[in-house]
C-alpha cells in the first residue's frame, strides 16, 4: 500500500506521481493484451451488423458512456445501457447481430451478471474489459480483454483510478482501430461534428460568413470609395473592373492614409486605384472559414477583411476577421 504523504512532500510532486503511476499501468496493459484476442474483438466490431451496446456499472459505466460516445462519433454506431435499466425492460434494445462491451474491473458485478443469461439467448456477441481475466464475466464472454492493473493511483488502492484510466485508454484505441479499418476521413468524421469549435472548423464555409461584395470601379473617386465603405459597414471595398474581376481592395486604413499623404489640392483627382492593395490574399467561398482565418492571421501584418472571389476571379463578396472569430472558430 502507497505510504501517506510525507510532510515535505509537495502536492506536485505527488500528482506527477499519481500520473506516473497511471502511465505505467497503461503502459503494462499494452504488454499484457491478447494479440489473437485483440484482433477478435476488432473483427466482430467491424462485421457487428447491428450496433454496439456498452454497459457497465458505478465509474465502469461512465467509462462505458465515454466509450460509447467516442465509437459513435468515429463511425461505429454504439449506445449506453445500464445494467439495471436493461433488467427492467432495457434488454429490448439488444437485437440480433447486436455486439455488447461490458466493463467491470472485478468480473464479478452483480448487475452485469444478471443480464448475461438474456444475452445469452439474442444472438450477440460478448466481449468484455475486465481487470480479473479469470473473473467470471471474463469466463463467460466470447471475447476477454485483459484491463488488469497492480494497483489504483489512490493512495489506499481503494478508489478506481488507474483501473478505469486502463479501461478507458483500451476503449479509446479500440475506437481508434476502428475509425481507421473503416477509412473515416475528415469529412465523415465533421459529419458527426457539426457543432462545437472542432466540427465548425471541419464544416463551416466562407460562403456561410462572408457578405455580398461592395464593388467600385478602379477610376472611382475617394468621396465615392467613403461613401461605399459606409454603406456596406465591413471596412472596406473591393475594386473591380467592367467585368467585375477583382482588382484590388481599399481598407478603412488604405482610405486614410492615401487621404493623409495627400496635398489637399489634389484630392479631387485621387481614385480608387491610387488607394487601393492591388492583388491582395484573396479566398474562395468554398474554402474553410478556418483556412480563411488562418491567412488573415498567420502573417507578418494581420488583416482584418478578406476578399472572396470566383473560380473565374470575380469579386464574389468580402469576409470580415470579426465574423469569422464570432462565428466561435
Amino acid at each position: 500500500m502507497k505510504p501517506e504523504k510525507s510532510s515535505g512532500e509537495s502536492n506536485f510532486a505527488r500528482v506527477v506521481e499519481f500520473l506516473r503511476l497511471e502511465a505505467k499501468a497503461i503502459e503494462r496493459s499494452a504488454e499484457n493484451l491478447n494479440d489473437a484476442d485483440v484482433e477478435s474483438a476488432i473483427d466482430a466490431f467491424a462485421r457487428c451488423k447491428g450496433k454496439v451496446v456498452v454497459t457497465g456499472v458505478g465509474k465502469s459505466g461512465v467509462i462505458a458512456q465515454k466509450i460509447a460516445q467516442t465509437l459513435t462519433s468515429t463511425g461505429t454506431v454504439a449506445i449506453f445501457i445500464h445494467p439495471s435499466d436493461a433488467l427492467h425492460g432495457g434488454l429490448g434494445v439488444i437485437t440480433a447481430g447486436d455486439v455488447v462491451l461490458a466493463l467491470s474491473n472485478s468480473g464479478e458485478t452483480d448487475e452485469i451478471l444478471a443480464i448475461l443469461p438474456a444475452i445469452a439467448g439474442r444472438t450477440v456477441s460478448l466481449i468484455s474489459i475486465v481487470g480479473s481475466i479469470d473473473s467470471s464475466l471474463a469466463r463467460r464472454s466470447d471475447i476477454a480483454l485483459d484491463a488488469s492493473v497492480d494497483k489504483e493511483a489512490c493512495p489506499l488502492n481503494l478508489a478506481p483510478t488507474a483501473s478505469t484510466t486502463v479501461a478507458l485508454a483500451i476503449g479509446d484505441a479500440i475506437a481508434m482501430a476502428l475509425m481507421e479499418h473503416r477509412g473515416l476521413t475528415e469529412a465523415d468524421f465533421a459529419a458527426n461534428h457539426p457543432a462545437g469549435r472542432l466540427g465548425k472548423r471541419l464544416t463551416l464555409r466562407v460562403r456561410d460568413l462572408m457578405h455580398d461584395s461592395p464593388n467600385v470601379a478602379p477610376d472611382a473617386g475617394w468621396l465615392e470609395v467613403v461613401k461605399t465603405i459606409s454603406k456596406h459597414t465591413l471596412g472596406a471595398v473591393n475594386v473591380v473592373d467592367a467585368d467585375g474581376k477583382l482588382l484590388g481592395i481599399v481598407t478603412d486604413g488604405d482610405l486614410r492614409r492615401t487621404i493623409e499623404r495627400t496635398a489637399a489640392d489634389q484630392l479631387s483627382s485621387l481614385a480608387a486605384q491610387d488607394m487601393m492593395t492591388a492583388g491582395p490574399v484573396t479566398t474562395g467561398s468554398e474554402s474553410l472559414a478556418y483556412d480563411a482565418l488562418q491567412l488573415m492571421e498567420n502573417r507578418p501584418s494581420q488583416i482584418s477583411v478578406l476578399p472572396v472571389i470566383d473560380e473565374s476571379g470575380k469579386a464574389a463578396g468580402l469576409l470580415r476577421l470579426h465574423d469569422v472569430v464570432r462565428s466561435g472558430l
